[in-house]
């Protein structure tokens, strides 16, 4: 179970990716939420309706550093933050939630999750933002006028 928490960041994705193209507070929020919805309703997640509370937290985690800069500041140190807040605020959650605090390799199993949350997480949604508004297809959106100056 130790192993899962390698592709942590690529289950977060989404909040940071949806806050970098619309810019607004709560989106990120919303984004992980509904994720969570879809993999309740259409995947028959085993967590069941527990996983709409898991997104709300990991939505949390994602935005937090973009409130913090009042969604002004979307440079590669925040998406970096980003990953870091999700990984601190997902592990916490889920450590009271599974039992982990006290287990020998806890503080393993948060340092795997970090580097995963900044990369899978952070520094990807940053990379796929970028890499889908230079196709224009993001035009309408915050992050298209961003780019347009």
């Amino acid at each position: 179970y130790l192993a899962a928490n390698v592709l942590a960041g690529a289950w977060i994705v989404v909040g940071p990716l949806a806050t970098y193209i619309v810019r607004k507070p709560g989106v990120g929020i919303l984004a992980e939420t509904l994720a969570a919805l879809v993999e309740v309703v259409f995947l028959a997640s085993p967590a069941g309706p527990l996983l709409l509370v898991v997104g709300l937290v990991q939505g949390v985690g994602a935005e937090l550093p973009f409130a913090l800069t009042r969604y002004r500041r979307f440079g590669w140190w925040v998406f970096v933050a980003s990953g870091v807040s999700t990984a601190l605020v997902t592990f916490a959650f889920n450590a009271v939630r599974f039992g982990w605090l006290g287990q020998d390799y806890a503080m393993l199993r948060l340092g795997i999750q970090v580097v995963s949350c900044v990369v899978l997480c952070g520094l990807a949604a940053r990379l796929l933002g970028d890499a889908l508004a230079r196709t224009g297809a993001l035009d309408a959106f915050a992050i298209g006028a961003a780019r347009r100056g």
